[in-house]
């Protein structure tokens, strides 16, 4: 199904699934209205992270956009310097409602902070008072993150129809982890999801078999994960980069390509990759040598963070490293899988601990085995399909999935200790888009089971 193909009724149907989408992602991620996450938790969740940005706002205020080379930061009252770990972030935000200067800026150097960038030329730019600037940045973010998850969800209308499209956006309503990351000024969490966004949808339409094709979707590549590294660094940079093969590989098996083809596709996401992440490399060194001096500080500061995140010798970092560095990869995945992916404690209540905590907290291990047993019994029923086609998408798409589970994966077993560290974010990454493959092949398989019920109803009257 192709959208310049569509007649008017399959327009209004697209145009239906795209507004309701827009609609109920949007006031979930801006104001929690839907209550999917606890309030608090929604107002504070990585607060002290999004103060970069407040931070580096004041900081173009007061000496300009390129000022410290347009690096996000945090600012000091006076003239000593403060740090990450003084937890100076509420004075961010106290200083950018009140016009304050900052007597000391203290940069953070392991990204570029473009959204710190556009954010500074947004607030010179509009004639608003701070708060009211500050709570349209906050619906500004909710909103590109609604659209480029909607651009997902119409990508599983298109596929394989209207149900399945709503499976998949209730579990992006339901997501405690898409709430509360979906409005925050640092994360732009759009931009994580923006390369497999374009994929997917040049490859619906482009099988990328061509030299031409394959040029495109190189090109393709290099500009999505550019934007991404430019707007929110290397931040879940494996998980995204897997995540934006995941519609290749189904195109690749729908469409039966040869191995050859697979593998031209790959070396050419792979190149298109790569140059993305060096270019962004390269602005990031230039930015931190026009604050040190030197341009080989930029490259030793990147070696140095990319190390303290993964399987380095503890020993060669301060001991506030060890335990995450040292810790083993089997305990750090585990606890990933025993994260809650919808809390049902926030709307229903119960005084036994057992209901509370094991029924009611939907973890991530009880998905993994839901989706198991679905894409088991799809793959058991694929040749019940009336078509061909058919039956190779359900094919594809149990593939695709599990395919897909490897994005988390990679973040927790490369970048294990990171993840040993900041469990109070990295559940994340079970949303990219791993979460939403899995919905689907429920949907599909519920879908399956209402076919065959409604034509047994149907032979008995």
């Amino acid at each position: 199904m192709h959208l310049n193909n569509c007649n008017p009724l399959e327009f209004t149907k697209v145009l239906f699934i795209c507004t309701l989408s827009i609609l109920l992602l949007f006031f979930g991620f801006f104001t929690n209205c839907w209550q999917v996450a606890d309030q608090q938790w929604f107002v504070n969740h990585q607060r002290d992270m999004e103060s970069y940005i407040v931070g580096r706002m004041v900081k173009s205020r007061q000496d300009g956009v390129f000022s410290d080379g347009g690096l996000t930061g945090v600012g000091s009252r006076d003239a000593t310097p403060v740090n990450y770990f003084d937890k100076p972030f509420s004075f961010q935000y106290i200083a950018y409602i009140n016009g304050l200067t900052f007597g000391a800026y203290s940069t953070y150097s392991s990204q570029v902070g473009g959204q710190g960038m556009l954010f500074s030329i947004l607030d010179s730019l509009i004639p608003l008072s701070p708060e009211k600037k500050l709570r349209l940045f906050h619906a500004f973010t909710s909103l590109l993150s609604a659209l480029t998850l909607t651009g997902i969800i119409l990508w599983f209308y298109l596929e394989f129809g209207l149900s399945i499209a709503l499976f998949v956006l209730a579990s992006a309503i339901f997501s405690q982890w898409l709430v509360v990351f979906g409005r925050n000024l640092w994360w732009s969490m759009w931009a994580f999801y923006l390369p497999m966004v374009v994929a997917i949808h040049y490859l619906k339409r482009n099988n990328a078999s061509t030299n031409s094709q394959l040029i495109t979707f190189g090109i393709l590549v290099f500009i999505t994960i550019f934007i991404k590294c430019l707007f929110n660094g290397y931040e879940y940079i494996t998980t995204t980069l897997i995540m934006m093969m995941v519609p290749f590989v189904y195109y690749s098996i729908l469409n039966k390509l040869s191995f050859r083809r697979f593998f031209r596709g790959l070396i050419t996401a792979a190149l298109g990759s790569c140059l993305a992440i060096l270019l962004s490399f390269s602005i990031l060194c230039f930015q931190i040598a026009s604050i040190k001096g030197n341009l080989l500080d930029g490259v030793n500061h990147i070696v140095y963070s990319l190390q303290k995140r993964t399987h380095a010798d503890s020993h060669n970092f301060p001991s506030i490293y060890a335990s995450s560095l040292e810790s083993s990869t089997t305990t750090v995945v585990v606890k990933y899988l025993k994260g809650t992916f919808f809390d049902a404690n926030n709307y229903l209540s119960s005084s036994n601990p057992f209901v509370r905590r094991l029924l009611f907290k939907i973890r991530y291990l009880y998905l993994i085995f839901l989706f198991l047993i679905m894409s088991v019994f799809l793959y058991s029923r694929r040749n019940r399909y009336v078509s061909e086609k058919e039956g190779q998408s359900c094919l594809a798409l149990i593939f695709a999935t599990w395919f897909s589970i490897l994005a988390p994966l990679s973040w927790f077993i490369v970048f294990k200790a990171h993840s040993y560290i900041h469990t109070h974010m990295n559940y994340i990454v079970w949303q990219m888009p791993f979460i939403f493959f899995g919905f689907a092949v429920c949907g599909l398989a519920v879908k399956s089971v209402l076919s065959d019920l409604i034509l047994i109803a149907r032979r008995c009257t």
